[in-house]
């Protein structure tokens, strides 16, 4: 499978694992942080072999750049969770640098 498609499948793993962590809270409510545990070992799984192409900074700044947007909003429509204009100032330079990393990275197929 091409390591971009598993970077990808690796950063849907670590938000839906993230959401079903805020779901949990603090483990309270112990079945949403088992799914949670279980989506963080899958995203690592799908994750170490696009490292074997993709270069490591590159995979995790855009896994991370990624994943901080797509939290974001789901924080912000979901639960109802607000950011102030210099956090999402912020937050938009992270996704200029992990937009400007894929552009310029080449990688072939694992």
């Amino acid at each position: 499978m091409n390591a971009w498609v598993l970077l990808a499948l690796a950063i849907v793993l670590e938000v839906l694992g993230t959401v079903l962590l805020k779901l949990s809270s603090g483990f309270e409510k112990w079945h949403w942080g088992g799914l949670s545990i279980l989506c963080y070992a899958c995203c690592f799984w799908v994750f170490a072999p696009a490292l074997k192409v993709i270069p490591v900074g590159v995979a995790y700044a855009l896994w991370a750049g990624i994943g901080i947007l797509a939290v974001t909003v789901i924080g912000w429509s979901a639960f109802d969770e607000r950011l102030e204009a210099v956090q999402l100032a912020f937050i938009g330079l992270i996704v200029i640098g992990a937009v400007g990393l894929r552009l310029t990275t080449t990688a072939g197929p694992v």
